[in-house]
């Protein structure tokens, strides 16, 4: 048994199941990582809360509050929206609103920043809407 250290191998464990637990690793994080999670944060305990300013909105343009996983969008001078800035296909977080859509990095799916409805698949479902209204300089979830 020249070359071979005793003990050096554990019975029933071979490369093959090393090498595909690795994979299997791997895997988990790589999904992990695109999906964060694939569940929006909850907002409750939020409603009645300002959860962004108006001159972080710009027109045509969104704001993500990053905490809540909320994307806030003014799609047309003084009209605030917001939505869960989840991906409902693979639970990426959308990107700002660029010519009307606010675009999911991960798989390119596209949503309308006035409705939350999906233009552009993979995705087949709306982003969840949170209904807000503007209070003084602040945007409230109501």
């Amino acid at each position: 048994m020249a070359g071979k250290a005793s003990g050096s191998r554990v019975p029933g464990i071979g490369r093959r199941e090393v090498i595909g637990a690795a994979g299997v690793a791997v895997c988990g994080l790589a999904l992990t990582a695109c999906g964060g999670g694939s569940k929006p944060t909850s907002a409750a305990g939020i409603k009645g809360k300002v959860i962004a300013k108006t001159a972080d909105v710009p027109v045509g343009g969104g704001h993500l509050v990053d905490e809540w996983k909320i994307m806030v969008t003014q799609p047309k001078q003084g009209v605030y929206k917001a939505f869960s800035a989840v991906c409902t296909h693979a639970g990426c977080t959308v990107g700002s609103p660029e010519d009307d859509v606010m675009t999911c990095p991960c798989h390119g799916s596209e949503f309308s920043c006035d409705t939350g409805q999906p233009v552009k698949g993979p995705a087949k479902a709306p982003l969840t809407v949170y209904k807000v209204q503007v209070q003084g300089d602040g945007i409230v979830v109501v």
